[in-house]
């Protein structure tokens, strides 16, 4: 292109020494006299036509010659400008030389830092193997210095040996030595985590400076970061929260394969639904077989009055009463055919119940319910609630317009009108609230029946029927598995439900 440029500048340069040449051999000629022959015609052209022609050559030049000026300048211009654009482009080259060298180190120091975590945590992982060793050394030697205090004991009338005297003596220094090393091992083991800590920090931040480098074209895992989650209600169990005494691939998938194991005491148990992560549940032991209870309510002292996250999640006291969590209760009626039992205890411990063949749909739906009786003697007060979804005081999802009745009659449910059952409703003492106060407390209203607050109520779920009549209602507190065995009740109890 430059060729070319240089070629175009030269050609037009040249227009005007040329323009000049013919100027003057016109005017040359111009000064010749005129030969004029009578008679006959000239065969050259008339003066003033060759001046004229030689001005208008003449203006052509000049033309020429500013439009050669003016070519000139455009193109001085154009080389300016790419003189720049090349300077640019050097200093764009130099910079994104400069990024590749940074983004090469910091793979680099990523690749070192994610080499040093895995070592600390293999170290971690050792430490926390020997500190298990001590503390079983350190049971059977407390055992061993309390079988050595009841001999002595026994023998303090009498002359203690003095063998026995210094082998106490010998274990109590024993003991007092294993103490010291494991609180050694402990501050050891507590300064591994805080370094953890610190190299996870520093790995998050590397992450984070790569993610952000538009020059990036490889990406890289994050670095596994347990959390510590503890057995608890709303929790989840892992290998970290068990410190490794749970085999997780031996747990049960729900209460029926406890009781299928021979386990019998209702309480507290781990289990491990569709090999999801699990969980902790109480199990409700009676002849029948094992029942994963989901809801307990008995005497108000936990507020059900939660918001979406709380019912997903689950809330409450094993000890006490509780919400298991949707997420927990759609794990386990995910695993195939699931019955739920809804026992309920009035104001003068009337006793009734009803069972349902029911599926729990996933959080996409919010958690649609669909139920078919199956037995009980418990009016049913579901019909409506079939295929609905789950309501709380911050998600309304009944269907009736112009109302929230999760927020206006309290607690979470499938709501389908306002008055309906709701067991997850206000705790009240009937015969101390007044209409108002019932509407908003623990409804079980079948068609046709006044709204009436619950004393006690049990929602649980087994993987088959039951075959008795008469349900457990018993306290979950307690560990027995022997059923409640209370009379039926009579007819004036039973006007609270039919």
């Amino acid at each position: 292109m430059k060729l070319t440029f240089t070629f175009l500048v030269i050609f037009v340069a040249s227009w005007p020494l040329v323009l000049c040449n013919i100027e003057e051999s016109i005017l040359e000629e111009s000064s010749l006299p005129p030969v004029l022959a009578v008679g006959s015609r000239s065969r050259f052209a008339a003066l003033d036509d060759v001046r004229l022609l030689a001005n208008g050559l003449l203006q052509l030049g000049h033309s020429l010659r500013d439009f050669v000026h003016k070519t000139k300048g455009q193109i001085n211009d154009i080389f300016q400008k790419l003189n720049i654009f090349d300077h640019t482009f050097n200093q764009l080259a130099v910079l994104t030389n400069e990024i590749k060298e940074e983004e090469e180190e910091l793979k680099k120091t990523t690749v070192v830092l994610k080499a040093k975590n895995d070592e600390i945590k293999s170290l971690s992982l050792e430490i926390n193997s020997k500190v298990d060793s001590i503390l079983q050394e350190r049971t059977q030697l407390q055992s061993q210095v309390g079988g050595l205090e009841e001999k002595l004991s026994g023998l303090s009338r009498g002359l203690v040996p003095t063998e026995q005297l210094a082998e106490i003596n010998t274990l109590k220094d024993v003991i007092q030595a294993q103490e010291k090393s494991i609180a050694e091992l402990l501050k050891a083991v507590r300064e591994q985590s805080e370094q953890l800590n610190s190299q996870r920090s520093k790995i998050k931040t590397m992450e984070e400076r790569l993610n952000y480098n538009p020059f990036m074209q490889e990406s890289f895992e994050k670095p596994f970061d347990p959390e510590a989650v503890s057995p608890s209600l709303g929790g989840y169990l892992t290998n970290t929260s068990t410190s490794g005494n749970l085999n997780m691939a031996d747990l049960p998938s729900h209460c029926s394969e406890l009781f299928d194991r021979g386990e019998r005491a209702s309480g507290v148990y781990a289990i491990r639904p569709n090999q999801s992560e699990p969980f902790m549940v109480y199990c409700d032991m009676d002849q029948d077989g094992g029942a994963t209870v989901i809801q307990l309510r008995k005497d108000g002292s936990v507020n059900f009055d939660q918001n979406w996250e709380k019912y997903e999640n689950g809330f409450g006291d094993f000890q006490g009463e509780f919400w298991l969590g949707l997420k927990k209760i759609h794990s386990l009626a995910s695993q195939g055919d699931s019955f739920l039992d809804i026992q309920v205890v009035d104001w003068k411990q009337g006793k009734r119940f009803i069972q349902y063949n029911f599926s729990l749909e996933g959080p996409e739906t919010h958690y649609t319910i669909h139920l078919t009786q199956v037995s009980g003697d418990l009016p049913d007060a579901t019909s409506n609630h079939t295929g609905m979804m789950f309501s709380t005081k911050d998600q309304d999802n009944d269907n009736l317009e112009g109302s929230h009745c999760a927020d206006t009659h309290t607690g979470g449910w499938w709501l389908d009108a306002c008055g309906e059952a709701n067991l997850n409703g206000r705790y009240v003492q009937v015969r101390s609230r007044g209409r108002s106060e019932r509407r908003r407390g623990i409804p079980w209203k079948p068609t046709r029946v006044a709204s009436y607050s619950l004393q006690s109520t049990q929602i649980s779920i087994r993987s088959s029927p039951t075959t008795g009549a008469t349900p457990n209602t018993s306290d979950t507190s307690n560990t027995s598995s022997t059923p409640n065995t209370s009379s039926t009740p009579t007819t004036s109890e039973t006007e609270n439900f039919s």
